[in-house]
């Protein structure tokens, strides 16, 4: 299919702030594309494999959910990019008519590649050992799919049939222009906190040039997708836990036209490190451009990012929690309230009197208790409902807030007070 011009191609997407926190970096904003809007700070859910787990579209709607994603890395590997194409694009694909995003498969790529390395990629260290050892326990139930990375690309296996495959900056913009997601990310390479610091460094130029690759391939098709709509091309900052290497690529990136900017990579062994890498990309990054979070998304995790300027963010928790019987609370110590314990067995009142979703204004916890200890379907759904509902109540008071100067009363409101 060859891409034709839009009416709207020279007008979509656009960001621009429109409110601030007098006592912190936090921003509000409006970010617009040829599906819509969405207003920012803002949570983005995934829908890896083009579906959101335990939602329909017209759910997600309901629930006041702004924007979506998918990953280019599963879409490429099952049905393929061509499937998608033929069938419209991703919008048309899965009756989600609202803004989309689709990261570039880079993380995938390596995190994969490499086994359980995704666990110290996103500063879980601990948890990344405890994977480990449970994988080796059990004759290692992922194997690592990478096979090589070069100037040119990255070559793996197919976790589906084993096909060796390859990703480059080219192909993944490919990819993702017959995907036709609104907003795109340039392919990169992922590090992780056991990689050495020269190594961190190469790769981070290497990442670079992949960036460079990426706007050319980008440009060459006009911005537009295969359906013809202009796509906002987002760059990836790299440099692992080194503020001078974060730095170094926020500067770069910030003087090549990307639309927005992503913070990704290596985020430390920790959370207050994770923090720390954050802050040390916030103050160099292009002020005019949306800022997006790749992959983070706890209640405490979103303050931190928003009061640092962070705009979007993305995380498989909500959906992914709600299927092992977890509910996110507000105010609730640790976040999320695990309705399989036998506390809530005889509790009649709800997960959180204070929330006006479905789940909330109709079942007891005694109910989802006995759903989830039973594995009856319906406790995804009602549990996914009401995750969904509250991660967007709690980007909605946090809008709210900032431009009234109230972020740290959300915060106290939602977490509890900075320890």
């Amino acid at each position: 299919m060859t891409a034709q011009p839009a009416a709207d191609a020279d007008v979509f997407p656009r960001f621009a702030v429109t409110g601030r926190d007098p006592g912190s970096r936090a921003r509000t904003g409006r970010l617009e594309t040829a599906h819509g809007s969405l207003d920012t700070p803002a949570f983005i859910f995934c829908g890896t494999k083009a579906a959101i787990k335990g939602a329909t579209p017209a759910q997600m709607r309901t629930l006041g959910t702004q924007i979506i994603l998918s990953n280019t890395y599963h879409l490429m590997i099952q049905p393929g990019e061509s499937v998608i194409r033929s069938l419209g694009g991703l919008h048309r694909f899965t009756g989600w008519d609202g803004p989309m995003l689709t990261d570039s498969g880079g993380f995938q790529v390596f995190s994969m590649g490499h086994g359980s390395i995704a666990d110290e990629i996103k500063g879980r260290r601990n948890q990344g050992a405890k994977n480990q050892a449970s994988g080796q326990a059990q004759g290692a139930k992922r194997q690592p799919t990478l096979l090589s990375v070069s100037e040119d690309g990255a070559r793996f296996r197919s976790y589906l049939n084993g096909a060796t495959l390859f990703l480059s900056p080219e192909r993944s913009i490919e990819i993702q222009q017959a995907l036709g997601a609104d907003l795109i990310v340039q392919f990169d390479e992922c590090t992780a906190f056991h990689d050495t610091r020269d190594y961190t460094a190469r790769s981070m130029e290497m990442s670079l040039r992949w960036g460079d690759r990426c706007i050319a391939a980008h440009d060459r098709r006009g911005g537009l997708s295969d359906q013809g709509h202009a796509q906002g091309l987002y760059a990836t900052i790299q440099g692992g836990v080194y503020e001078d290497l974060r730095r170094a690529c926020c500067d770069y990136t910030a003087q090549q036209p990307f639309f927005g900017t992503a913070v990704g990579g290596c985020l430390g062994a920790d959370k207050a490190q994770m923090y720390e890498v954050v802050g040390y990309c916030m103050p160099h990054v292009h002020l005019d451009r949306p800022v997006h979070l790749l992959g983070i998304g706890g209640f405490s995790d979103i303050f931190e990012g928003v009061a640092m300027g962070i705009d979007t963010f993305d995380c498989v928790t909500p959906t992914r929690v709600a299927r092992h019987g977890w509910a996110l609370v507000k105010g609730y110590p640790g976040e999320r309230m695990n309705l399989r314990n036998a506390e809530h067995r005889t509790a009649d009142m709800p997960i959180d009197e204070t929330c006006p979703c479905e789940t909330c204004r109709t079942f007891s916890r005694g109910y989802l208790h006995h759903l989830v200890r039973t594995g009856e379907p319906l406790a995804i759904i009602l549990l996914t409902a009401h995750n969904v509902a509250t991660m967007n109540r709690l980007m909605a008071e946090i809008r709210t807030a900032v431009p009234a100067g109230g972020l740290e009363a959300a915060r106290r409101d939602w977490i509890g007070p900075v320890p």
